[in-house]
């Protein structure tokens, strides 16, 4: 086990830094110049130079990187190019929102897709497994901007049930932040569950049709325990690894929820940084979404060794 883990941990190392060297140069690649753009379209030659030279833009890329991606192992992600505060400052402001907002589909997610999948694999072929599919392809086939929308006409312009708009912190106020955040975890925890759903419902028939199932049939197990102990504990690899391939889906759904209820967290960080060429901004931002992905996959990799055993053996074996 202690070889698996070793393994898992230098593959994330080497996936951190390439895609930190990705994020460096797709950054560079964006058009525009952004000593341009805080000096303003009537700024000299001069007055643009000394901004690219106090930014270190006039530097080679290779320097630029190493600078970089030393302050960034600190914690030091330089400062705002918009209103100079420091870039760390702000993140430490915007993570929790969508942080909160991811976890909060999550459990959404978690909580009708996984039950959905159950129930469709349990009676298949019957009405219930008929709804589960259909909800499932509607889930899959409706954009998260247009269900946001929906979501805003029927329950906020017409229902009045719950905010149509804004965030209010949790430590401020728990209640209203409930009320704000819950429409936008229902947007975007429905995209999700419908794939948990699906990928529940096949790992489930799977399990349903296994020697080991049919032998707690044989023994006269409840049907209950035959289903929640033996089929849904063995279908659970399965689901825990779409949890965790699935993450940069929610996270790409999370830049177009946080905008349609204007919720300040990462994605409308992004685009506003995006918008105004705020190159620190933008590398941080990345950086720490692909940090937490390499991160909760690598927690996916070691709870699938911890659910399958064979996996854990095989890494040893393999090295």
């Amino acid at each position: 086990m202690a070889l698996f883990i070793l393994r898992r941990l230098g593959a994330a190392v080497i996936v951190l830094f390439l895609g930190s060297v990705l994020v460096f140069l797709g950054v560079r690649a964006l058009p525009g110049d952004p000593a341009r753009v805080l000096a303003g379209q009537e700024a000299s030659p001069e007055a643009i130079a000394a901004i690219r030279h106090d930014y270190g833009l006039d530097r080679p890329l290779p320097v630029q990187y190493a600078q970089w991606a030393g302050k960034a192992l600190t914690g030091d992600f330089g400062r705002s190019t918009q209103d100079r505060l420091p870039v760390a400052h702000i993140l430490t402001q915007r993570l929790p929102v969508t942080i909160e907002l991811s976890v909060l589909a999550m459990i959404v997610a978690i909580g009708i897709g996984v039950t959905a999948g159950v129930v469709a694999a349990t009676r298949r072929g019957r009405f219930a497994d008929h709804v589960a599919t259909g909800f499932g392809l509607v889930g899959l086939s409706v954009p998260h901007f247009w269900l946001g929308m929906l979501g805003i006409l029927l329950f906020s312009v017409r229902l009045h049930w719950l905010p149509a708009s804004g965030y209010v912190p949790f430590t401020g106020d728990p209640g209203g932040n409930l009320e704000r955040m819950l429409l936008p975890a229902l947007v975007l925890g429905t995209g999700f569950a419908a794939v948990l759903m699906r990928q529940t419902r096949s790992a489930m028939l799977e399990s349903l049709s296994a020697d080991y199932v049919r032998t707690a049939r044989a023994k006269g197990l409840p049907e209950r325990s035959v289903v929640g102990v033996h089929a849904l504990r063995n279908s659970l690899t399965t689901v825990v690894t779409v949890l965790g391939l699935q993450l940069g889906a929610l996270i790409s759904g999370a830049v177009v929820t946080e905008q349609i209820f204007v919720i300040p967290g990462f994605g409308k960080l992004t685009v506003d940084a995006v918008v105004t060429r705020n190159y620190p901004v933008i590398q941080a931002v990345v950086l720490v979404t692909v940090a937490g992905y390499i991160a909760v996959n690598l927690l996916v990799d070691l709870a699938y060794g911890v659910l399958n055993p064979r996996v854990r053996l095989t890494g040893v074996a393999d090295g």
